[in-house]
């Protein structure tokens, strides 16, 4: 099996000229734990910003400006102040086999597939493979 086979093709992805605010309500709006950052300019993969992240900026800002200010802060914290730039990528050909070494390994939630332009086609998340495993129980 390859990662074509198990990723999620319909992937909510948010531009580099986005805030904190707008990945915040996007993640809320759209029920999701992961956002592939794309370049505006070319539609490029530059980054990720996960669910975890966002909770740790917001605790943080939380913190030091207190309640009142989030809300401001959120909105003057660019995403490319928060995103992951150091992640590893993923084409639709890789085997799975690699993939879920790298997940166990890295204690990661979610890897980008990129083409060959790191142009973002899917993502695969640990969800994907409990998923998987639980259709591969059911074969059984």
């Amino acid at each position: 099996m390859k990662v074509s086979d198990i990723m999620s093709h319909e992937v909510v992805c948010i531009s580099d000229q986005a805030t904190a605010k707008d990945a915040h309500l996007l993640m809320q709006d759209r029920g999701v734990r992961h956002l592939p950052v794309i370049s505006e300019t070319d539609g490029k993969l530059v980054g990720i910003i996960t669910h975890k992240k966002m909770i740790s900026a917001v605790i943080h800002m939380l913190n030091q400006y207190g309640a009142g200010a989030l809300d401001r802060k959120e909105r003057k914290t660019t995403i490319t102040e928060l995103m992951e730039t150091d992640f590893q990528k993923l084409t639709m050909d890789e085997p799975l086999a690699v993939v879920v070494d790298y997940f166990i390994d890295n204690k990661l939630g979610c890897l980008p597939v990129v083409d060959e332009h790191f142009k973002v086609k899917g993502i695969v998340t640990s969800s994907d493979f409990v998923k998987l495993c639980a259709k591969l129980l059911q074969a059984n």
